[in-house]
């Protein structure tokens, strides 16, 4: 089983993005988040916009994840060819599933279509070998969301190619048949996917509301957190400026 591990500290923070413009991914890079991810799932982002946010990405040393919105092999190959760092994709919920997905990632031995032109190849720069190279071991992060998710993470995460696990805890809490992102059943399958996620040697991922939900996680085992979003932090930094 090969182990990836992405080259920043233990613990990585970063947000995800909902709001298309390149200047807040400036931002983010300055302000020196260890990663975004763009969250192509529940907001409006085309090709385009995240041809301009991986730019954005690019100009301040950022590592840009993208939440994909589906496992169609044209999504995956569109986010890779733009240049984007890794993926995060949402409702793996079988090990067929995952091994698919990591499959459409990969030249050698999987299903992605090679072009030279694309910003990952050096827009011709490359070459086809050194291009190859370069396109593949993308990180491949799966979202475990579901009662499914959680009975197979043990399988998931030791599909070659997957990097890590990232707990969805609010639709896994729907799955349960509950709207609370704290439920014991919730937080009890959390635990078990961090644990075994740990265990594999893999990224160990969650999402937060709160910074201040770090120290609790982290004893979870988890590495790789995605607190909140740009509009969240908006939306805390503007009612802060209000009650001042």
């Amino acid at each position: 089983m090969s182990t990836v591990t992405l080259d920043s500290p233990a613990c990585q923070i970063g947000t995800f993005v909902k709001t298309g413009s390149p200047q807040i991914i400036e931002i983010l890079g300055g302000a020196g988040l260890h990663f975004a991810v763009i969250d192509a799932e529940h907001a409006p982002f085309d090709r385009a916009l995240v041809d301009i946010m991986v730019m954005a990405a690019r100009s301040v040393g950022m590592p840009l994840f993208i939440r994909i919105p589906d496992h169609q092999p044209a999504t995956i190959q569109s986010a890779l060819d733009l240049g984007i760092s890794g993926l995060l994709v949402p409702h793996v919920d079988s090990v067929e599933q995952a091994r698919a997905v990591v499959a459409r990632t990969r030249f050698i031995g999987g299903e992605r279509g090679f072009s030279s032109s694309p910003r990952f190849a050096g827009y011709g720069a490359l070459g086809m070998r050194k291009a190859v190279e370069a396109g593949e071991g993308i990180p491949v992060i799966c979202q475990i969301e579901s009662r499914a998710g959680c009975d197979a993470a043990r399988e998931i995460v030791a599909v070659d190619g997957v990097a890590g696990l990232f707990v969805g805890r609010a639709d896994l809490a729907l799955s349960f048949g509950l709207t609370d992102a704290r439920a014991p059943d919730v937080m009890s399958a959390t635990v078990d996917v961090l644990d075994l996620t740990r265990k594999a040697g893999k990224i160990a991922g969650v999402a937060l509301g709160d910074i201040k939900e770090i120290d609790e996680f982290t004893a979870m085992g988890a590495t790789w957190f995605v607190v909140g979003s740009d509009q969240s932090l908006l939306r805390k930094g503007a009612l802060a400026l209000m009650g001042a």
